[in-house]
């Protein structure tokens, strides 16, 4: 087999999961990727994530949740940056019990900031530390939490060669909330591994895990714990570098009638400098 054969295969597969023709690769895909996998990279991006929740509920159906996630980097001076990121879900909340329907409309909106050192670390770690705030933009309260809050969040990260690993983590404390709405106090780790395949360049496997905690619950009901990765690939659709991604993530720990499996795909556009 030709050697540019085997190097379409892995991209066509990942394309073919995704419904995307693939365009031409270019040589600088891999460092455009690692730039992709930090969180707090300055670089401009638009991510749209998909996920499909499955198993929600008691009657066990599929709960959709559109993200649409802009980052925005300030440039503060010589030596920081400020990253924003914010995340606007688009969500479609299955029935609880026969009869109630499903309903669609806006959840809670999440804004983050984080003041990071444009240099990394003697030892090559690149780390920010800030704020999250949550709004409470709900349009339905089957869609939302019905409080303001606001807590710490940081991250860390390392490019080690061909990889990218590191974690995230905040936590949120209601500071208001609506009537008959219970006071919110959870936890969220999201810890990352991002291996880029040598020889294939922008192509990528990762495994990053959405581990929360609410600490308002009872003992059996707190953590939700999952395991899984997948694939990614930068493309480019004329002159616009996109970054696909697509995994599965399976629940190991959940409170009762949290989702058993979950299916993410992602559309990042990106804006380097």
């Amino acid at each position: 087999m030709k050697k540019n054969s085997a190097r379409s295969i892995p991209i066509a597969l990942l394309s073919a999961a995704l419904g995307i023709a693939v365009p031409a690769i270019a040589q600088d895909d891999t460092s455009l990727a690692k730039a992709a996998q930090n969180p707090i990279a300055s670089m401009i991006s638009l991510p749209f994530q998909y996920n499909a929740n499955f198993d929600v509920g008691p009657l066990e159906k599929t709960q959709q949740v559109l993200n649409i996630q802009p980052v925005y980097p300030i440039d503060l001076d010589q030596d920081w940056n400020l990253i924003t990121r914010t995340i606007v879900p688009l969500i479609s909340q299955p029935e609880f019990v026969s009869g109630q329907g499903t309903k669609n409309g806006l959840g809670d909106i999440q804004f983050s900031a984080f003041l990071s050192p444009k240099q990394p670390t003697a030892d090559g770690w690149i780390w920010g530390a800030g704020a999250i705030t949550q709004f409470d933009t709900a349009s339905d309260d089957r869609l939302g939490q019905g409080v303001w809050g606001i807590g710490p969040t940081a991250v860390a990260l390392k490019i080690d060669g061909q990889w990218v690993y590191g974690g995230l983590i905040n936590n949120v404390w209601s500071v208001s909330k609506d009537d008959n709405r219970r006071n919110v106090n959870q936890m969220l780790i999201q810890p990352f591994v991002n291996y880029n395949v040598p020889g294939h360049p922008g192509l990528y496997l990762t495994s990053s895990p959405i581990i929360t905690a609410d600490w308002e619950a009872d003992s059996g009901n707190k953590w939700t714990i999952p395991v899984g990765g997948g694939i990614g690939q930068i493309m480019r659709f004329g002159k616009q570098p996109v970054n696909l991604q697509a995994g599965a993530y399976y629940n190991v720990e959940r409170p009762d009638f949290a989702a058993r499996w979950n299916l993410r795909l992602q559309v990042q556009l990106l804006f380097p400098k």
